[in-house]
């Protein structure tokens, strides 16, 4: 587990030049004759620290990165976050384009600034220390409130703590608090829902969850990894009393059978404590019925529900199942590696 994380909370910040590592990388959409944004949960997970801040007077300079960029790119702008910031904020003056450091960004307000994409820079994803020094120039202390990107070894990340005392949000506090009841004392039955594809990411969740959880259930392509999966189910390890459950699939590989909802069901059903990650099938083509079945029965149960990652939330909110969960955490990779046991870069740069 990590060591001591410093809260926002237990600093005086008032008047202090903060800087505020935020998840800004959003999915945006065409509106007329400019990008907006099309879904704003992430956004709005750091609104608390972002008000925390404010209404302790406060001078803010938010940072982050939007998609995988390859150098300057308009169409990976953050514009429309600084039009969102403006909008939560009720501001009506106009945005104003400025610099600092060498950085461009937006005055959204006169103590809230926002500085473009940090991968319009190369150095951010290098995790350079002189990038990282030079973000740090006229700041007083730095905040991360991006659990998302703390599996990340990025300058703003990781490198700037090495530059200014350093904290962690509001939001970022409640994941580690949220996440780590999972892990260290769940209420039992433990059961952990993994769908959707990329065997390498979520195998390391497969194997953890197989020796920690009472059930585990897999849908979605990594389902198709039968001998891997098989392999792990037939692991001897002391203490272990999980059972894996694989989902078959239709003969169109696109989603789970109807028997297999129906089991998965009934483990769903005797829970006191469910881990969701990944999707069931390709709901983006059509094949939804597993996802939706299962989020519903979820949402049904009395357990304590915790669900992550992009597409999982998307599919929530989609169908108006996201509030029926006990915490949303914004971590898709990180979720997966904060359970799996693994160490995130941004935290332990944090660990006092």
């Amino acid at each position: 587990m990590i060591g001591n994380i410093k809260d926002i909370r237990e600093t005086d910040v008032k008047g202090k030049n903060v800087l505020l590592r935020c998840d800004l990388d959003v999915p945006l959409k065409e509106e007329g004759d400019k990008a907006v944004i099309a879904d704003d949960t992430r956004l709005k997970s750091w609104l608390p620290t972002l008000e925390y801040l404010l209404s302790n007077q406060a001078n803010l300079t938010i940072v982050g990165h939007l998609g995988r960029p390859n150098g300057r790119m308009e169409n990976f702008s953050l514009r429309p976050v600084a039009d969102w910031l403006a909008s939560q904020l009720e501001l009506h003056n106009e945005i104003t384009p400025f610099s600092k450091n060498g950085f461009d960004g937006w005055k959204v307000e006169k103590n809230v600034f926002l500085l473009e994409n940090l991968r319009f820079y190369k150095e951010e994803e290098e995790n350079d220390k002189t990038f990282a020094e030079k973000l740090s120039k006229g700041c007083d202390l730095y905040v991360n409130d991006a659990f998302a990107v703390s599996h990340r070894n990025d300058a703003s990340v990781v490198a700037i703590t090495k530059f200014l005392p350093h904290f962690a949000g509001i939001r970022l506090q409640e994941e580690i608090k949220n996440l780590s009841a999972v892990i260290t004392n769940p209420k039992r039955p433990l059961v952990v829902v993994i769908g959707g594809a990329k065997i390498e990411t979520k195998l390391p969740m497969v194997e953890k969850m197989h020796k920690l959880a009472d059930y585990v259930l897999v849908g979605g392509e990594i389902a198709e990894q039968d001998q891997v999966l098989m392999k792990v189910a037939h692991e001897k390890t002391e203490g272990v009393k999980s059972e894996l459950l694989i989902g078959e699939l239709l003969s169109n590989r696109k989603d789970i059978t109807e028997d297999t909802i129906e089991k998965f069901l009934q483990t769903i059903y005797q829970a006191q404590t469910i881990v969701w990650n990944g999707p069931m099938g390709l709901f983006e083509e059509g094949f939804e019925k597993g996802t939706k079945d299962i989020a519903e029965g979820i949402s049904k149960t009395s357990a304590f529900t915790v669900a992550g990652g992009g597409d999982t939330i998307s599919f929530l909110k989609e169908h108006q199942i996201l509030h029926k969960f006990a915490f949303v955490s914004m971590g898709g990779g990180a979720m997966l590696n904060f359970l799996a046991g693994e160490n995130l870069p941004g935290l332990e740069a944090l660990v006092d």
